[in-house]
């Protein structure tokens, strides 16, 4: 069987307790976000049941039986890169319970950040949550509380409301963040600038690494 269904809940059940399917893992400079600029090792796992249809790792969605790979092994190819952090993103990596890799990557003595739409709730423990929410799947109040970064991505005029309805569900302790869509960047750009001058306790990401030419 070379792919299935994110609703056949009885197989993550029984894989997830000790593995987790990694699209890709790999040491590299975050390129958005409160982060930017910093090492990290990005762990991507595989499988997605939100969709935008302007994400650009859309091989994520899918998960494949060969992807499936213990927690100890992800954790200690971490550890073996020398990063001081690690990313956990994917895909959605919150459908899993991802408290067994969070516990053996801090046991391995790096930070550990998570990237998620917070459509489902976070397990796991976090020095960091990077939410951004979607409107395919809007973010549950209790993951948008556990949320140290709001970035939202912009891809028109309407996302800047979809902005501010997210921003009243966050502590105040929450960095906002507004990113433009890569495929339109010159288009909204311009409102992202406009926003925040007439917004300042909002800020601008970019997504530097491809301006940077890395991973």
């Amino acid at each position: 069987m070379a792919t299935f269904a994110l609703s056949m809940n009885e197989i993550f059940s029984i894989k997830q307790a000790s593995a987790l399917p990694v699209m890709e893992q790999f040491y590299t400079i975050q390129g958005e976000g409160a982060h930017t600029g910093k090492a990290a090792y990005f762990i991507r796992l595989a499988g997605c049941p939100v969709g935008c249809h302007w994400c650009d790792v859309k091989e994520s969605w899918k998960v494949k039986d060969d992807q499936w790979m213990q927690v100890r092994e992800i954790a200690l190819r971490a550890l073996l890169s020398g990063a001081p952090m690690a990313v956990i993103t994917g895909g959605e990596p919150a459908i899993y319970d991802l408290t067994p890799l969070t516990k053996a990557l801090k046991k391995a003595g790096l930070k550990v950040h998570l990237e998620t739409s917070g459509s489902y709730p976070i397990k796991g423990s976090f020095d960091w949550v990077c939410l951004s929410p979607k409107k395919r799947k809007p973010a549950l109040k209790e993951s948008l509380a556990k949320a140290d970064e709001l970035k939202v991505i912009v891809h028109n005029r309407d996302d800047l409301r979809w902005a501010k309805k997210n921003a009243v569900s966050v502590t105040k302790k929450c960095r906002l963040l507004l990113q433009p869509e890569w495929s339109v960047k010159e288009e909204v750009l311009p409102l992202i600038i406009e926003f925040v001058k007439v917004n300042p306790h909002w800020q601008i990401s970019l997504q530097s690494h491809k301006y940077m030419g890395v991973d």
